[in-house]
């Protein structure tokens, strides 16, 4: 089964619609009587959005497999749009009436004459970046099965001291059909899975914690030997070296950030500030930047939803505008935020592919995709050796961020003490505090060894979560505080 192809268009109408009527069972006029009622009110636009989506979990834990989910997601949501407002509602409830209903409920924003509606409606493709070998539902549980098994054999057969594993598999399938008032039908099938490794040992007195994962939009070919050799390795090297880490001393110190992983204080600490709801309303540090300098020449940073396979990657985003790439730092300049439908008006501009929800339930609004700095002039080696006393971050766990000034709390999962310009002792109960726009403009050196992390990355943002992406190539910030020892 191909799932990048969407229905055939001849271009009329009920070609563009058809298909809705299939897996929905409101047809080509229900379609248009919801619309109509949408904007009864005089709303500027409407869009209707239709998801389905099958989803499984399969869990592994004390050597077998003990639990297993199938959830299967179908509703529709009909958004309005008035000036900077929006009305939005949804219907569980499959029926015209229902659909009409929640039409209804949104264009209550709105208190004016009634505006037109397309005449016809047009089936419009996307990008293909997520181009599935097969679909999960011709995937057999036995075969998750029998790799939930593999791994956690390469688990406990590295280390005797590797006492309890715990194991969980995931895929996704979500259909989407965006209909909306400029008459544009919009169609995507998007595949996803994620395979998370929890690691518990031993040793003597001390017991220790770690993991790893990879997740991506994809099919089964996913997960090749390569793949699963790396999960199951690095799931068990980063629990034992917990064993030999130390917490360092405290303060404000040059801190090396680690290929990949260390985009998670990319994403959150400066991008978030880079979602233009959060300029239009003037509650982001960046919200009176634009096209000035925030840090140096050889620092772009770039937002990218045309990323094949990435978890991030969307070949439409939910308002059915196509999905690119944009460009948010140039040569250490401010050069565009992401946009919405509604943020891409205000500013004058074409909206970047960003309007994102979480499901039929919310609406869409300014999201990253797979955010990322594009690689510099310096080399890993060379930046470690400049620094005389730091801290090199591996990975990151958690953290909070206040999104409208930048200032964040980072937790160090993994990393290494820099002495003399050496990694040397391991290092745990870390954390890194500071803000995002400074930390920017105190990055002193880039590395030209650009890594996009295959982790199962969700952003949350106003109660909304989604798949995002993200990387970094190594770099080097003058000075961030460290919290430590005393």
């Amino acid at each position: 089964m191909d799932m990048t192809k969407g229905p055939a268009s001849a271009g009329g109408e009920n070609d563009a619609l058809a298909p809705i009527t299939t897996r929905y069972g409101v047809g080509p006029e229900d379609i248009r009587r919801a619309m109509e009622a949408a904007l009864s009110r005089g709303g500027d636009y409407c869009d209707i959005y239709f998801q389905h989506t099958v989803s499984n979990v399969i869990g592994l834990e004390d050597d077998a497999v003990n639990r297993a989910r199938t959830a299967i997601e179908m509703g529709v949501g009909v958004r309005v749009v008035k000036g900077d407002s929006t009305g939005y509602a949804f219907t569980e409830e499959l029926t015209p009436e229902a659909l009409k209903r929640a039409a209804a409920t949104a264009a209550e924003i709105a208190d004016g004459t009634a505006s037109p509606i397309p005449n016809r409606f047009e089936l419009k493709s996307g990008g293909r970046y997520y181009p599935a070998d097969t679909g999960w539902a011709d995937v057999a549980i036995a075969k998750k099965m029998g790799l939930l098994t593999d791994v956690n054999q390469r688990l406990k057969s590295q280390d005797k001291r590797i006492v309890k594993t715990t194991l969980s598999f995931a895929d996704e399938t979500t259909e989407i059909y965006v209909v909306n008032s400029d008459g544009v039908v919009r169609h995507d099938i998007q595949p996803m899975t994620r395979l998370v490794a929890s690691c518990v040992a031993e040793s003597g007195k001390d017991r220790e914690t770690g993991s790893y994962n990879l997740a991506s939009r994809d099919g089964w070919s996913f997960y090749t030997p390569e793949r699963i050799e790396r999960l199951s390795q690095e799931a068990v090297r980063r629990t034992l070296l917990m064993f030999e880490a130390m917490q360092p001393a405290g303060g404000e110190m040059p801190v090396v950030l680690g290929a990949g992983a260390s985009g998670i204080l990319l994403h959150e600490a400066i991008g978030h500030g880079m979602e233009a709801d959060f300029n239009r309303k003037g509650t982001s540090t960046y919200s009176t930047r634009l096209g000035k300098p925030i840090a140096e020449r050889f620092v772009n940073v770039v937002d990218d939803g045309t990323q094949t396979n990435a978890r991030g990657a969307i070949n439409v985003d939910d308002e059915g505008n196509e999905s690119q790439k944009t460009l948010l730092v140039e040569n250490g300049v401010l050069a565009s935020y992401l946009h919405d439908r509604i943020s891409a008006k205000h500013y004058g501009v074409k909206p970047t592919g960003s309007g994102r929800r979480e499901s039929f339930r919310h609406v869409p609004m300014p999201r990253m995709r797979s955010t990322y700095m594009l690689p510099g002039p310096h080399k890993k080696d060379e930046i470690i050796k400049s620094v005389k006393k730091g801290i090199y971050c591996e990975s990151f766990s958690n953290g909070q961020v206040n999104i409208g000034a930048g200032d964040f709390t980072f937790f160090v999962k993994t990393g290494y003490l820099i002495e003399d310009g050496k990694l040397t002792r391991p290092i745990k109960d870390t954390n890194l505090i500071g803000n995002g726009p400074d930390v920017l403009s105190k990055i002193t050196m880039v590395a030209d060894d650009l890594m996009i992390d295959e982790g199962g990355w969700t952003c949350g943002k106003n109660g909304q979560s989604v798949p995002v992406s993200q990387g970094m190539p190594t770099v080097k910030v003058s000075a961030i505080t460290v919290g430590g020892k005393a």
